[in-house]
């Protein structure tokens, strides 16, 4: 018992230690980047939470926004790897309370008939979704959200006949725009802030009362 109480503890120990983070990698757009990144992943057994990849605005340029559950100890390590990567222009991490984010989905719902068409709109509407496509045998349903709003409208179709579903992993967008700012305009490797910098860049005009 002494035994499974120890390794219990060790167990829960490193679940307290792991944090959600959003990391945001800006790339050149070459052939091969997805894969030279991932894998950094994978060597750590590191589960993908979500991936997605975008066009940026600057030209030539991509972003990918990947979330994992990490132990806060080791990020910085993690982040390092990655900006060694050849194409990497700049890499940063940040924990929920710093992004804007959120994620889309479809439902293609069945709908045989007037009623049933009815009131799979109604639910659309009631959580701030939108149809996005109509046939005559099923319609589209567009929904916007955190993870949470768009299983939540998952739940409430599936009923009425859930005839397809597919969503997009996390978009996010850093809040403070002093801090960001600061570190794209340096895109050159001379340039180059590093994570650790990234987090302590503060916004002189803001008073000093203000968290970051």
């Amino acid at each position: 018992m002494p035994t499974y109480n120890f390794l219990f503890a060790i167990f829960q120990s490193a679940i307290l230690m792991k944090r959600r983070y959003t990391i945001i990698v800006f790339t050149e757009n070459n052939f091969g980047l997805l894969n030279r990144i991932t894998i950094i992943f994978s060597r750590r057994r590191t589960n993908i939470e979500s991936l997605t990849v975008s066009e940026t605005e600057r030209k030539g340029i991509s972003r990918f926004t990947i979330v994992i559950d990490y132990d806060e100890n080791k990020i910085q390590k993690l982040i390092q790897q990655i900006r060694k990567i050849i194409g990497v222009l700049f890499v940063f991490h940040n924990e929920d309370e710093q992004v804007f984010y959120g994620q889309i989905a479809y439902y293609k719902v069945a709908t045989e008939n007037l009623q049933e068409r009815e009131e799979v709109m109604a639910i659309a509407h009631r959580h701030q979704a939108r149809v996005a496509y109509s046939a005559e045998e099923y319609i589209i349903i567009e929904k916007t959200g955190k993870k949470e709003d768009v299983i939540t409208m998952l739940h409430l179709l599936e009923p009425h006949g859930l005839l397809e579903f597919v969503k997009s992993g996390r978009i996010a967008l850093v809040k403070d725009q002093y801090r960001f700012s600061q570190y794209a305009k340096n895109i050159g490797p001379e340039g180059w802030y590093s994570d650790e910098e990234f987090h302590e860049l503060k916004d002189p005009e803001r008073s000093a009362g203000v968290s970051y």
